[in-house]
């Protein structure tokens, strides 16, 4: 094709986001992803009467998201389900002591409570962190700061443990002190019973997706862009780049001349996690009714912790766990068959014979995918927040990064996603967007 103004490279929510934006401008417009489908890393997987979201779930509060916002003009029905950050309480959640007995409401609330108190004294320590503090460092010092006695000090250790893992994949000395910075809630989360992924079908209802184009290699000058697939080369005046830290960082992924500062050095300081999803389906429910969420505290809860019931959202008993951080990467080769005997031994630990047999189960393998090698990117020890921002810096006026890593306020999500494809538009375009143009009627 002749005469491109932009050339998209992705056809994630980033992508698809500044590819419809630039084109309601009256710009010629190309998507080109290496998938045989639109979304990244949204992906809905619909099997045997089951609607599942394998990449992204939630919106992380919607008061003022444009997320909510484009799913609501796009009619996508959406259900309240506010467990989707790491919280000690707020909805209830049924505790479970390391003995595998529930805790009365008396002592989970003075657990969350200790929680509270330990992350209101985070926020000091953080600010006056070293730049190479981990969140270890930071929670040691504010845990230490309590005064508690070993087993109540543990107590919160071991959920900042398990908070590290289910927000980022990662372990909590490998993640930096600003880590989770961003991890705050506005608002009611909600999901999608009918599937995540009719929002980046309506993106891009009306644009030129070219799917199965796998880009290789994007070269640039202050004259323009030359783009290598597979299959060719296409040409334009400038390039949103939209692929995951984990391809960027690739071999099979050259950008030519390298990457300046500060985009190199912000892309070397974030990595993609290891994080899946673990759906399981059981023929009966055997777990308490009320309940948003299942925990377990202690030795035994190192890789199994936590459970979410899914089950109104479709009928279906439901549980969704996390393998995340370090129990991702040793059950990354596991048959399915002994992931799932592992998390039911855990189960079985709290409900005894209860605990049945699942009918069916659904499990991510990100690690895997070749085209995200990973679930979303995190802040390496010595990393900054600012490190998200900097890697969007436009370079020589042509080329333009974008995706959830790309963010600082709200990395790590669709709603980062979609800001930094309207934040890649307006830097093309030269002009502020209202972002309410994404799910206006053309």
């Amino acid at each position: 094709m002749d005469n491109l103004d932009t050339i998209v490279v992705g056809a994630g929510v980033a992508g698809l986001s500044a590819a419809r934006l630039v084109r309601r401008a009256g710009r010629n417009v190309v998507v080109l992803e290496a998938r045989d489908r639109v979304g990244g890393r949204v992906h809905t997987e619909r099997l045997d009467g089951n609607t599942t979201d394998l990449g992204a779930s939630w919106i992380h509060g919607i008061n003022d998201s444009a997320v909510a916002a484009a799913a609501e003009a796009f009619g996508m029905r959406m259900v309240e389900f506010t467990v989707g950050g790491y919280q000690p309480d707020s909805r209830p959640i049924a505790y479970y002591g390391p003995d595998a007995t529930r805790l009365s409401p008396h002592d989970a609330q003075s657990f969350a409570n200790d929680v509270h108190t330990v992350d209101a004294e985070l926020v000091d320590v953080i600010a006056e962190s070293e730049p190479r503090a981990s969140y270890r460092d930071v929670t040691e010092i504010a845990l230490a700061r309590q005064g508690w006695d070993a087993a109540r000090t543990q107590r919160v250790r071991e959920y900042l443990e398990h908070r590290s893992e289910e927000q980022y994949g990662a372990w909590i000395d490998d993640l930096a002190a600003h880590g989770l910075d961003d991890d705050v809630v506005d608002g009611d989360e909600v999901v999608f019973p009918d599937g995540y992924d009719r929002l980046p079908t309506a993106l891009a209802k009306g644009l030129d997706v070219r799917l199965e184009e796998r880009v290789t290699r994007v070269e640039w000058s202050p004259s323009g862009v030359t783009v290598t697939t597979d299959d060719g080369t296409w040409s334009a005046d400038s390039v949103v780049v939209t692929v995951p830290v984990g391809i960027l960082q690739s071999s099979e992924f050259t950008i030519d001349p390298p990457l300046p500062e500060p985009v190199a050095g912000a892309l070397g300081r974030l990595t993609m996690n290891a994080f899946e999803k673990v759906f399981l389906r059981f023929p009966e429910k055997f777990w308490d009714d009320g309940v948003y969420a299942i925990r377990q505290q202690g030795p035994d809860s190192r890789w199994w912790h936590s459970w979410y019931d899914l089950t109104a959202l479709h009928g279906t008993p439901t549980l969704l766990t996390f393998a995340a951080g370090s129990a991702a990467v040793e059950t990354r080769t596991w048959p399915q068959d002994d992931l799932i005997a592992s998390v039911m031994t855990q189960l079985r630990r709290l409900y005894g014979d209860r605990a049945v047999e699942p009918t069916s189960v659904s499990v991510t393998a990100w690690q895997d995918d070749p085209f995200a090698r990973g679930s979303y990117a995190y802040m390496t020890v010595g990393s900054t927040t600012a490190d998200h921002d900097d890697l969007a810096t436009p370079v020589g006026g042509v080329l333009h990064l974008a995706g959830e890593a790309t963010w600082t306020d709200d990395p790590a999500t669709v709603t980062a996603a979609l800001h930094s494809g309207h934040r890649a538009a307006e830097r093309i375009l030269g002009r502020t967007v209202p972002i309410e143009e994404l799910w206006a009627r053309d």
